[in-house]
C-alpha cells in the first residue's frame, strides 16, 4: 500500500511540475532523473537497486513505446518535405557524431578506440521529445520546417545509434559479425516488417468495429509489442520497425485516431517517467564526482564541437542558412535512448561499463539543463521562432483552428458517397464531416460510420479550394 502510495505521489508530482518547469523552459525529464536518485540508494528514500539487467528490460520496455509515439505522433504531410534531409541526419549524422565522441574518448581520456567508439554510439542520438514539450506548451513554432525536422530527426535516430552501439559492444565482447550484412539486415527487416504491420494494422483497427472503443488502445499495444519483437526475431530492428509502424498508422485514417494518437502521446509520458525513474534508481551519486570531469568534458564536447560540426557538415550539403544550423546544433538533446543503450555494457559485464554509463548519465543531465534550459532564448535570438504559427501542426493529432467554411451537403441514392465508410472516402485531410443528420437525429461521426442515401452531411474545411474539388468530384450539385 505504501509503494502503490509514494507511486501515486511521485505522478502527481510529476505532472504538476511540469507546469511550473516548462514557465522556464525546464524540461521534465530532469525531474524524473532527480526523483530516482532521490529515491535510490544514496538518497533519502534509500531504495537499494543494482539490478542493470532488470533496468535494461524495464527500459528497453519504454523505449518501444517512446519509439511508436514519436512515430505516431508525427504529422508524414509536414514532414515529407524535409524526409531526405532528416533521415541524412539520423544516419550520417548519428555516425559523425559517435566517430567525433569515439576519438575524442581516445585521445583525451585515455580510451581504447572501440571503448571511445562505444560511447559515442551510445549518446549519438538525440532527443527532441523535452523540446517539443516546451514549444507545446507555449504554442510556438519554428520558422522554415525546423520543427518537422528535429522531429523526424529525433524520432528516427535511435535506431541508428542502436546499431552503433549493439555492433561495438559485440566488438568489445569477441562477438564477431560482418558489420556490412548487419546494418543492412536491420535496416532493410525493420522497415519491411514495421510497414507490414503497420499497413496490416491499419486495416485490421478500421474493420474490427469493437464494441468497446477502449480496446483500441489495447489493440494497439499488442501491435506494438509484435512489431518489436517480430522484427526482433528476423534479425531486424525492433525500434525501427516500431517507429514505421507509428508513422504509417499515424498518418492514416483511423478508427479512434486522435483519441488513440493522445492516449499514445500519455502513455509514452509514461514510460518516460518509469524509465528516468528507473534509471534514476540505478545511479549512485556518490560515484559521479569521480567521473565528474570527463563527463563535463564529454558533455561539452558534444554540444559545442561534435553535433556542430555534423550538423554544419551536412546542413551545408543542403544549403540550409547558417542561423538555422545553428539551431538545429543546439537542439541536440541526449535523452532516453542514450541512457537505455548505457545499460548494455553494464548487462554484457564490460569492465569500463560503470564509468560510461555514469558519464552517459551526466552527458544527459548536463545536455537537458543547458541545452533544454536555453533553447527558445537561443531561437529567439536568431529569429526562428514562428510567432504567428504552431507547432501542433507537426503532429497528427492536430485538428485545425475554426474551420472558415462550412456547408450542408445532401447525400442522394447515386452520391459516390452513399453506402461508404467515411474512412473509406476519398477526401482531403484537411476537410472534416462535423455532424450527420438522419431522419432527424443527429449523429456523431466516426471512422467506421456508413454514410447513407438521404443523409445531410455538415462539412467544414479552412481549404475552400478542397471543397470545391470534393464537389467535382462527388458531382453533389448543391455545394
Amino acid at each position: 500500500m505504501q509503494l502503490l502510495l509514494v507511486s501515486g505521489l511521485i505522478l502527481l508530482f510529476c505532472a504538476v511540475s511540469s507546469k511550473i518547469l516548462y514557465k522556464y523552459g525546464i524540461p521534465t525529464l530532469i525531474v524524473f532523473l532527480a526523483i530516482g536518485m532521490f529515491m535510490g540508494s544514496d538518497g533519502p528514500g534509500g531504495i537499494y537497486f543494482n539490478d542493470s539487467e532488470l533496468a535494461s528490460k524495464i527500459s528497453n520496455f519504454g523505449l518501444i513505446f517512446i519509439m511508436f509515439s514519436g512515430g505516431f505522433g508525427t504529422s508524414w504531410k509536414a514532414a515529407k518535405p524535409i524526409a531526405a534531409i532528416s533521415s541524412v541526419l539520423a544516419t550520417a549524422g548519428v555516425l559523425l557524431t559517435a566517430l567525433f565522441i569515439g576519438l575524442f574518448a581516445h585521445f583525451v581520456l585515455g580510451f581504447t578506440m572501440l571503448e571511445g567508439m562505444l560511447l559515442g554510439s551510445i549518446v549519438s542520438s538525440t532527443d527532441a521529445a523535452s523540446v517539443f514539450s516546451i514549444l507545446r506548451s507555449k504554442k510556438l513554432n519554428l520558422k522554415h520546417g525546423l520543427a518537422p525536422i528535429l522531429e523526424m530527426e529525433s524520432g528516427s535516430n535511435d535506431p541508428m545509434s542502436y546499431m552503433l552501439t549493439t555492433i561495438f559492444l559485440g566488438l568489445l565482447t569477441g562477438n564477431t559479425q560482418n558489420v556490412a550484412v548487419l546494418l543492412i539486415t536491420q535496416i532493410i527487416i525493420g522497415i519491411l516488417f514495421g510497414a507490414l504491420i503497420g499497413k496490416a494494422a491499419v486495416w485490421l483497427v478500421n474493420h474490427i468495429n469493437l464494441d468497446i472503443d477502449g480496446l483500441y488502445s489495447i489493440l494497439v499495444i499488442g501491435v506494438v509489442i509484435i512489431s518489436f519483437t517480430g522484427a526482433d526475431l528476423l534479425y531486424g530492428n525492433g525500434f525501427l520497425a516500431v517507429y514505421i509502424t507509428g508513422i504509417i498508422m499515424g498518418n492514416s485514417r483511423l478508427v479512434h485516431k486522435i483519441s488513440l494518437v493522445r492516449y499514445f502521446d500519455g502513455l509514452s509520458w509514461l514510460m518516460q517517467i518509469l524509465l528516468f525513474f528507473t534509471l534514476g534508481l540505478l545511479v549512485f551519486p556518490s560515484r559521479l564526482p569521480g567521473i565528474a570531469a570527463s563527463g563535463f568534458a564529454v558533455a561539452l564536447f558534444i554540444i559545442f564541437i561534435a553535433r556542430p560540426l555534423a550538423i554544419f557538415s551536412i546542413l551545408t550539403f543542403f544549403k540550409r542558412p547558417v542561423k538555422e544550423q545553428m539551431l538545429v546544433a543546439w537542439v541536440g538533446f541526449r535523452g532516453a535512448a542514450s541512457i537505455v543503450f548505457a545499460t548494455y555494457p553494464l548487462t554484457a559485464g564490460l569492465a569500463i561499463a560503470d564509468n560510461i554509463f555514469n558519464i552517459v548519465f551526466f552527458v544527459a543531465l548536463v545536455s537537458v539543463l543547458v541545452q533544454g534550459t536555453l533553447f527558445v532564448p537561443i531561437a529567439k535570438k536568431l529569429k526562428l521562432i514562428e510567432e504567428e504559427g504552431t507547432v501542433l501542426t507537426t503532429f497528427t493529432d492536430y485538428s485545425g483552428e475554426l474551420r472558415t467554411e462550412m456547408l450542408e451537403v445532401n447525400i442522394s441514392d447515386k452520391s459516390p458517397m452513399a453506402n461508404k465508410a467515411i474512412m473509406d472516402l476519398d477526401i482531403p485531410m484537411s476537410i472534416l464531416i462535423v455532424m450527420i443528420k438522419r431522419g432527424g437525429k443527429l449523429i456523431t461521426p466516426r471512422g467506421a460510420t456508413i454514410i447513407k442515401a438521404g443523409d445531410t452531411l455538415m462539412i467544414a474545411s479552412d481549404n475552400k479550394e478542397e471543397l470545391e474539388e470534393l464537389y467535382r468530384k462527388s458531382k453533389l450539385n448543391n455545394i
